[in-house]
């Protein structure tokens, strides 16, 4: 059962909260009437909706795309032996290094070949020893045939007059005969003994060549990337690549880029190369560009020439390429001020009375900020700075213009 003493209590309440309500709407009917009769008295009508609006300027833009890829070397140059079974007894190159052409990087063992070339100068002694045999056998051979021949020529007339009989000549006759064979012979002799002395001498210069091969020189200048020789090791001209170098030290960013960038892109054009473990970029130019794309990625490669003498550079390492490819003088605004209606793009620009006009532009190089119109908008007339968020074409605002920023209004 409700105590009469708590119902009384809440009627109260309730009262005095609909006292307060009434109180409240009369003060603010009266407030508006207050403002409205006011705003009749002055004449004055509602204030037009700020908006921020920049400047259109005259000025540069260059247009950039990035790249990435690989740090490598341009042209790798691989160290072999030509020679087999030759221990390395020496190296005087390791990664890293910038060795000069014809500079020894390893020497091989040569006591084997050193043992050769000295039993081979003993073969060409003798071969000289034979060849002087052969040409004093020539020359008695010749002797005793000339002397043959000198009796053969007194036994003719003697013959003819019966003073010696037929078997006296026929004697002679064989006897000048044989003298004549036995020079052939030694001739023949001589031949086989310089045969066997050139023999000697190519085999010599086959050592020589060997001896010369023992010693491991670089085929260019440039700058050591990978060492696999050890000393000890024994080579042959199949155990593969001793030493790769790269050729001068040329050092470059292979970029993999899309069909798209591809297109862009020229020989020469000026490339910021930024690589880690760098503060400042590496200036380079696009030395090569691909002729093909590949058909499953639609990456094509641009290799990026870099300087020779830049520091930090190691083959293997990241490297990401920012590329100037185009630069224009023209009216900029922001990119923000720019919307597209399908394939149109639209600036809104603010006249002098505050009256939003949207207008069809022709847009020129783009950045991550700026935008170029080449047609449309004038230096100097404000456009909305962010467009087609607040107003429409034919409203009327009041423009708040907006500070320059980063060297862009």
């Amino acid at each position: 059962m409700t105590s009469p003493f708590r119902s009384k209590t809440r009627t109260r309440r309730a009262s005095a909260a609909l006292a307060a309500v009434a109180a409240t709407v009369l003060l603010v009917v009266s407030s508006a009437a207050a403002f409205a009769e006011e705003a009749a008295a002055t004449g004055s009508e509602p204030k037009p909706p700020s908006i921020s609006v920049i400047a259109a300027r005259k000025g540069e833009i260059v247009e950039r795309v990035d790249v990435t890829g690989t740090l490598m070397p341009r042209e790798t140059v691989s160290v072999g032996a030509d020679v087999d079974g030759l221990r390395i007894i020496g190296l005087s190159a390791d990664e890293g290094d910038t060795v000069e052409k014809g500079e020894i990087i390893a020497r091989l063992e040569t006591d084997m070949i050193e043992s050769n070339i000295d039993l081979n100068a003993a073969q060409i002694q003798r071969a000289d020893a034979a060849i002087a045999q052969a040409k004093a056998q020539i020359a008695d051979a010749q002797a005793a045939a000339k002397e043959a021949d000198a009796a053969l020529e007194r036994s003719r007339p003697l013959a003819k007059k019966g003073i010696i009989g037929q078997d006296v000549l026929d004697q002679r006759i064989a006897a000048a005969a044989s003298a004549r064979a036995r020079v052939s012979a030694a001739q023949q002799g001589i031949a086989v003994a310089e045969a066997d002395k050139a023999a000697q001498i190519a085999q010599r210069d086959q050592w020589m060549l060997r001896k010369s091969k023992a010693e491991i020189k670089a085929p260019t200048a440039g700058l050591v990337l990978s060492r696999s020789a050890k000393v000890g090791a024994i080579v042959s001209a199949g155990s593969g690549s001793l030493f790769e170098i790269a050729r001068d030290g040329l050092i470059e960013l292979e970029a993999q880029v899309s069909e798209t960038v591809l297109a862009r892109l020229a020989k020469g054009q000026p490339v910021d190369v930024f690589v880690a473990g760098r503060r400042q970029p590496v200036t380079g130019e696009v030395r090569l560009i691909a002729p093909r794309v590949d058909q499953a990625t639609r990456l094509g490669t641009v290799d990026i020439a870099l300087p020779k003498d830049a520091e930090g550079l190691h083959a293997g390492a990241f490297a990401r390429g920012v590329v100037e490819v185009a630069r224009h003088q023209g009216v900029l605004v922001p990119r923000t001020a720019v919307v597209f209606e399908g394939d149109d793009a639209v600036v809104q620009v603010v006249d002098a009375a505050g009256v939003v006009e949207g207008r069809d532009v022709t847009l020129g190089l783009t950045t991550a900020d700026t935008v170029e119109i080449r047609k449309g908008v004038a230096a100097g007339e404000q456009v909305v700075a962010t467009a087609g968020a607040f107003v429409r074409d034919g409203d009327t605002v009041t423009p708040v213009k907006l500070a320059e920023s980063g060297g862009e209004k």
